[in-house]
């Protein structure tokens, strides 16, 4: 190769040109890291492969006078007519069909055409048009422009070989993103190292996983010391000791299945750091359904092992809280405890953009807990259990599903149609008889349900009932609910609901834990927000009829620690308006069929299975959006390896934000973030601190508060609350008398 054919340019820091990153070093280097990255799934030489192809587009005369001109580092360079940016991915992923074939060469292609721009879809059968890899195949015509050496190189390397026997659905498209990711992050790494080896240096030195064991079981010991004897405490430890116990089994799926208030967040712990250590594992994943708890689960974490070996990556994660370490590891996942919502984490598992990407290939090799499980999407499900089978399987990665109402994930035939669910799991706190035991043991209130199954009862009539109680919980299944009921309480009721900011959401609940330890009246009206990990303990909770999963979360917040000389209350009563439509109203409806069935019902683990199972077949979908027919190319063109992995990407959206829209509002110092926002503009950190200001609003409801002018446009897509007037410290966003 030609010595001087150049990847990157950069400036010292006293302004003069720095000697440049010679392309043959970054080629070699970013192929001994793909391979590195790739070989935890058994595909070292294929990484090794694309990591050497992904750049060869730069070994052209006319991408190296671009190069120049555009950074200014040769002032004599000049492009004869050309603008814009000179394309090279696609170079590469031509090179190495012509020299290994279609069958590897089309693999690779994918990888090498979008580590920058995105995996791309096949053809644009789907809308990708001119960012298809088949339409960019068809604008190369001058690959004999080459420096010979690469070629050469590429000729010269090992031809790799399949790591496994792929089978049909998502099995090839989740290898190749995964490649993609080795690639990604491999190109990354080593262009960083150049760019800004400062940077670079201040990546890793984390505890190892034994390490963090070691600090788990030493703050159990101290934990054990100065808990007090309840009943509810020696169950925890009891789970705890089984976690670690059947932790040293072999890798597979697990299911924990406690009840709520019985310590799921640090047994799961004790597992995935045992079962990590056991199986020589890089990293546990812990993934969180809402934002709203992941804070206080993160909190957890860090009291056991230390704040600064918990990343955390989700939106709420305010910059200067990060040191510069941990927001880099937030990048690529290479630290070995990640805190992560579900949003981010399946998103990520079929996303496309490089900086999605990028961290999936250090989901291999780890233990991944998936906390409240049950709220995996249902319009998802299907795409979802396949691709963490898989996991299983191909990448040495060990699931803890971990929640009081364990989903029918597994696999069965229902009727006679099969559910392609996950093949085996195995339970951690034992047989049957044992879970149903644990329950038992941990029972600490009573659900009634009502006596009539379909009669109503009026806002009117609940503010009545609640006013009986000093300090009580009611929650309902949408916002207007919330709003309605709140409206009829006395004075110092409080209100929860997602148009409270998650700043001021933490705040209130806050205040509400503070009076209950005072054992001060308190009463709160609440969606259902409350229900997945927030640690309230209420006497009395009521509960609008809902699916049996949410009830059973609802009365996890009553006597949650088990200290009220009886059993605590949970009241089922049936709104006056029904859940919102779709899977909401789908699981009421599934929970009253059951409830019919069983005059006296008892909500326990073994129920749970019945519930989903009429649940997801009332489903409209397990794959509403056609995600594993887009991403298995026997369904489409098996000769042409027809992948369409962007197509995919847009669809898979747990959060539909073509619905909504979020707005920055006035709260506290939110109103100070705001106006410095208008007067100094966008920048990360700054963002980054306003996430906690903000609140989601369906589409119509956003376009009366601009037709209203109560939100104004800052920057292109960035709006927020013209004024204070518009959110209340009692309620959250106000507008036009709707809420």
């Amino acid at each position: 190769m030609r010595e001087n054919l150049i990847a990157h340019v950069r400036k010292n820091e006293d302004g003069s040109w720095a000697v440049p990153h010679w392309l043959s070093d970054h080629l070699k280097d970013t192929a001994s890291l793909t391979a590195l990255f790739a070989s935890k799934f058994h595909s070292g030489e294929w990484g090794k492969v694309g990591g050497l192809a992904h750049d060869v587009g730069k070994g052209r005369e006319v991408w190296q006078r671009y190069l120049t001109q555009k950074s200014g580092c040769d002032e004599e360079a000049h492009l004869e007519g050309k603008k814009g940016k000179i394309p090279h991915a696609i170079h590469g992923a031509e090179l190495v069909e012509q020299i290994f074939g279609k069958g590897i060469g089309r693999i690779l292609a994918y990888c090498i055409a979008g580590h920058h721009a995105g995996l791309p879809d096949w053809s644009s059968s789907e809308g990708a048009g001119l960012a298809s890899l088949q339409f960019q195949k068809t604008q190369v015509n001058d690959l004999d422009q080459l420096d010979s050496s690469i070629v050469d190189n590429l000729r010269s390397s090992k031809s790799p070989h399949p790591p496994w026997k792929f089978a049909a659905g998502l099995d090839i498209s989740l290898w190749i993103r995964m490649l993609y990711s080795s690639l990604v992050d491999a190109d990354y790494l080593d262009t960083e190292h150049y760019m800004n080896e400062k940077k670079a240096l201040k990546r890793g030195d984390y505890c190892s996983i034994s390490e963090l064991n070691e600090r788990c079981k030493h703050f159990f010991e101290e934990l054990d010391e100065r808990s007090e004897r309840s009943e509810v405490n020696r169950v925890r430890r009891t789970i705890r000791d089984r976690c670690a116990q059947v932790a040293k089994e072999a890798q597979g799926i697990f299911s924990l299945s406690v009840p709520t208030g019985g310590g799921k967040t640090l047994s799961s712990l004790t597992f995935a750091l045992e079962h990590a250590k056991t199986h020589n594992l890089d990293r546990v994943i812990y993934v969180i359904p809402y934002t709203s708890i992941i804070e206080q689960n993160a909190d957890v974490l860090k009291s056991v092992v230390g704040a600064d070996q918990v990343v955390e990556h989700h939106c709420n994660v305010v910059e200067d809280e990060l040191n510069e370490k941990s927001r880099l590891s937030s990048e690529n996942w290479d630290a070995p405890l990640i805190v992560t919502t579900s949003v981010q984490f399946f998103e990520s598992l079929f996303a496309s953009k490089p900086n999605r990407c990028r961290k999936l290939h250090n989901i291999a090799k780890s233990v991944i807990i998936l906390d409240e499980a049950q709220l995996v999407p249902v319009e998802f499900l299907a795409p979802i259990l396949e691709t963490m089978q898989l996991l299983v399987e191909r990448y040495h990665v060990s699931f803890v599903i971990s929640t009081a109402t364990q989903p029918a994930f597994k696999e069965r035939d229902v009727d006679g149609t099969l559910f392609k669910g996950l093949k085996e799991i195995k339970e951690i706190v034992g047989n049957e008889k044992e879970v149903q035991k644990l329950y038992h043991s941990l029972v600490r209130n009573r659900i009634y349900f009502p006596k009539n199954l379909h009669l109503n009862f009026s806002w009117e009539e609940i503010a009545e009932e609640l006013t009986q109680y000093e300090q009580v919980l009611c929650i309902v299944s949408n916002r207007t609910s919330c709003r309605e009921l709140y409206d009829l309480m006395s004075e110092g009721t409080y209100h929860l609901s997602a148009l409270m900011c998650g700043h001021h959401r933490s705040h209130i609940i806050r205040e509400i834990k503070q009076k209950l330890v005072a054992k001060v009246p308190v009463r709160v009206i609440s969606t259902q927000l409350v229900e997945a990990g927030v640690d309230l303990d209420f006497p009395v909770v009521f509960r609008a009829f809902a699916g049996l999963d949410s009830i059973a979360q609802a009365a996890g917040r009553c006597n949650r620690e088990g200290k009220l000389p009886d059993l605590g209350k949970v009241i089922v009563f049936n709104p006056p308006r029904q859940a919102p439509n779709g899977i909401l109203r789908k699981a009421a409806e599934t929970a009253k069929s059951i409830v019919m069935e069983n005059e006296n019902i008892v909500i326990d683990h073994a129920l749970f299975e019945q519930y989903y199972e009429k649940l997801y077949w009332k489903a409209n979908s397990l794959d509403e959006h056609e995600i594993v027919t887009l991403l298995d190319p026997q369904r489409n063109d098996l000769r042409e390896c027809s992948i369409y992995f962007r197509t995919a990407a847009s669809r898979f959206r747990i959060i539909d934000d073509t619905q909504q829209k979020s707005i920055l509002v006035r709260y506290k110092e939110g109103d100070q973030l705001v106006d410095r926002l208008k007067s100094e503009g966008p920048s990360r950190e700054l963002m980054r601190k306003l996430q906690r200001f903000t609140v989601t609003v369906r589409q119509s409801v956003f376009e009366e508060l601009q037709r209203i002018r109560v939100v104004e446009e800052l920057y292109p897509n960035i709006f927020a609350l013209s004024s204070s007037m518009h959110y209340s410290e009692k309620v959250g966003l106000i507008y036009g008398g709707r809420y």
